[in-house]
């Protein structure tokens, strides 16, 4: 199976990948935020720079912040075109980022066609719901933290 630019598209790849976590970063407003999530995805391959763009667009019409010092940035739905392959990026901002007058210091952007990414989102909320998870996810200091925070669990045989 190909992408809509050719690329191979592998089922098998995690959603948030090591190479994804980008930990003590500055922004120095929502904008710049915004414009590293989509840098990310597109250096990592799972989309373009006009889904990147997006990312600004979907923030104009409705705001992304879901509470706890994060922000789920994502395209709009005319935008999915430019997706090369589900993934997420996680982006860490300690020192905060200004969101609307909210404090945004974790940014999880999505790069999704379709609903594969629920599980990890789900994960994401079960984090958030447990304020010393949650500050452990914005303190985090490797990404293997974050990975092990953000992993769905194991289904139950």
């Amino acid at each position: 199976m190909r992408s809509p630019t050719g690329r191979p598209l592998s089922p098998n790849r995690p959603l948030l990948e090591t190479s994804a976590v980008r930990l003590g970063l500055t922004a120095k407003d929502k904008a710049d935020a915004l414009s590293q999530c989509g840098e990310v995805l597109v250096e990592i391959g799972a989309a373009t720079k006009e889904y990147a763009a997006a990312l600004h667009e979907r923030e104009e019409s409705v705001s992304t912040y879901v509470g706890e010092g994060v922000a789920i940035p994502h395209g709009t739905n005319e935008s999915r075109e430019h997706i090369e392959r589900v993934a997420l990026a996680f982006l860490q901002f300690p020192d905060g980022v200004d969101w609307d007058g909210q404090n945004v210091t974790v940014c999880v952007a999505i790069a999704s066609k379709s609903e594969e990414h629920v599980d990890i989102l789900s994960a994401l909320a079960q984090v958030l719901m447990d304020p010393a998870k949650a500050a452990e996810l914005r303190d985090a200091k490797a990404a293997d933290a974050v990975l092990a925070l953000l992993s769905p669990p194991e289904p139950k045989e």
